[in-house]
């Protein structure tokens, strides 16, 4: 058959088992995890988030994704491939029933009806993806698979089976007569059937407007005694074509491919990504596919936006506020000041979300992008304190930041929100000069969120960013962060002659 391993992986050693993993210590600062619930709702069976929580580290495997998830982007083969689900679970929503009924001919028979559905769907899946233009290896190397298989022995024995025995079920045919309680099973002998004669009877109903009746009756799959006595009757009739049924169901109790069970999962990964992004498209806002690089630190993003923000405002009504970074010349932190609530914990989200999706393989929020792929993602927001622990805030911040500290390298992101806002302006910015300091003979790249202004100019390999105001109304906010040097005076300046509070202003109104 052909050679497919995975849409995940291109080389098979790659594979790793997703179901070992846990979530990342970091999802919950930069609200990953709620961009990823939001994702795979309602597609909990496949149990995606797994695959989520397995960032790579490997440059031509990021391709492999781009590669896929590029040909996903064909909107007909997008709808092809959830149709093609949509009866997977068709067939797991039967087999699932098969395991709870009571009677084994019931059970039997909707197992064939599972059966039934998963080779149509096959067949329905092979002629679409023969007939779409694909790019990616790992599509055509599953196209290939799927053409292999259906090619095979196994495959005709499991479809031509089914194909038999639902034709020599169809072809039964018997009679059951009912006197008072007593009902009789008995062979078909030319009877006249009485459906055509009921139909006549009642045909004067449909004539005209009359008033509606009916009533909505729940589905019933299963049999009730009565039912189940009917068949077993009918059994000694055709005792060949049941036990051929019976024969059928337990050769083939795990019918399912292993790989187009493993394609029907991993498609899911693509599936729900561009299910969550695509609501955003709608709304203008832009995705790329990024360059991505293990070794270089050169990285920027134009236009890019906090994807679990940008949610949650389009649900609002209101709009988005796009934003852009980029890292040269050995630059490797970002200082980020200015007013409070005005975009700069944002702004800090975005940069750890747009490197963590780029190294799942995925497009990026933002209209172009080049990326490096980190071996860590470390993050070190404010907390609330813990009345059971006995650190104090100060203490809880320089504990938690000493054991980020120990565990990064070159190859690490950094993402610090507002740290050591609990001491004294001086303590803070002595402690926080020495952690940038770190970072930065680390080699590490990082962002830094912060309400003191002195680390913006730390030294050159430091960049510094601010989040505006409106010029000509500096309370309000603008949620653009632009490179800028730090000038927090500036902004209360600018406040205080808002509100004629300049010791110029209070000197003339007080006469002094």
């Amino acid at each position: 058959m052909g050679d497919f391993g995975s849409l995940l992986y291109e080389r098979p050693q790659e594979i790793v088992s997703a179901e070992l993993t846990r979530e990342p210590e970091f999802f919950a600062d930069l609200n990953i995890d709620q961009i990823i619930n939001d994702m795979v709702a309602g597609k909990e069976y496949y149990n995606l988030k797994p695959y989520f929580y397995l960032p790579l580290r490997d440059v031509d495997t990021v391709y492999y994704r781009h590669e896929v998830a590029r040909d996903l982007e064909n909107p007909v083969l997008f709808d092809d491939v959830k149709g093609f689900s949509d009866e997977m679970q068709k067939v797991r929503r039967y087999l699932a029933m098969v395991e709870k009924l009571d009677y084994s001919y019931n059970k039997e028979g909707w197992f064939l009806e599972a059966v039934d559905t998963y080779c149509g769907a096959l067949a329905l899946l092979k002629e679409k993806l023969c007939t779409v233009e694909l790019n990616s290896k790992g599509l055509k190397a599953f196209r290939d698979y799927l053409n292999a298989y259906m090619s095979s022995d196994g495959f005709a024995a499991l479809r031509g089976g089914m194909q038999r025995l639902k034709q020599r079920l169809s072809d039964i045919s018997y009679c059951v007569l009912i006197n008072g309680g007593r009902v009789t099973v008995c062979r078909y002998e030319g009877e006249d059937e009485y459906i055509p004669e009921v139909e006549r009877v009642f045909q004067k109903f449909k004539d005209g407007s009359t008033k509606e009746y009916s009533m909505k009756m729940l589905p019933r799959v299963g049999m009730n005694h009565v039912e189940a006595e009917i068949v077993k009757g009918v059994v000694r009739f055709y005792p060949d074509v049941f036990g051929e049924l019976s024969s059928y169901y337990e050769r083939n109790l795990d019918f399912i491919d292993e790989k187009v069970e493993r394609f029907d999962r991993e498609v899911q990964f693509y599936v729900s990504y561009f299910d969550y992004i695509n609501a955003l498209k709608k709304m203008g806002l832009q995705f790329c596919y990024p360059e991505v690089s293990a070794d270089s630190k050169e990285v920027y993003l134009y236009e890019g936006f906090d994807m679990a923000l940008a949610r949650m405002s389009i649900r609002r009504g209101s709009g988005v506020v796009c934003n852009s970074f980029y890292l040269r010349n050995g630059e490797r932190v970002i200082v980020v000041t200015g007013p409070n609530q005005g975009g700069k914990t944002t702004f800090a989200r975005m940069f750890g979300q747009v490197h963590y999706f780029a190294s799942l393989g995925l497009p990026v929020a933002g209209r172009k992008a080049k990326l490096f792929l980190p071996d860590g993602i470390f993050t070190h927001f404010e907390r609330k304190e813990d009345i059971t622990d006995l650190r104090g805030k100060l203490e809880d911040d320089l504990v938690r930041m000493r054991d980020i500290l120990q565990r990064i390298n070159s190859g690490s992101i950094v993402v610090i929100n507002e740290i050591f806002s609990s001491t004294s302006t001086v303590d803070a910015v002595f402690l926080a000069k020495k952690v940038l300091e770190k970072i930065i003979q680390m080699d590490a790249i990082a962002v830094c969120v912060t309400f003191l202004d002195e680390l913006a100019s730390l030294n050159r390999k430091v960049v510094s960013m601010v989040a505006t105001v409106d010029p000509d109304d500096p309370t309000i906010r603008t949620y653009r962060v632009v490179r800028n040097a730090a000038d927090g005076r500036a902004y209360a300046v600018s406040i205080a002659q808002k509100y004629h509070l300049t010791y110029r202003q209070l000197r003339e109104r007080l006469k002094l």
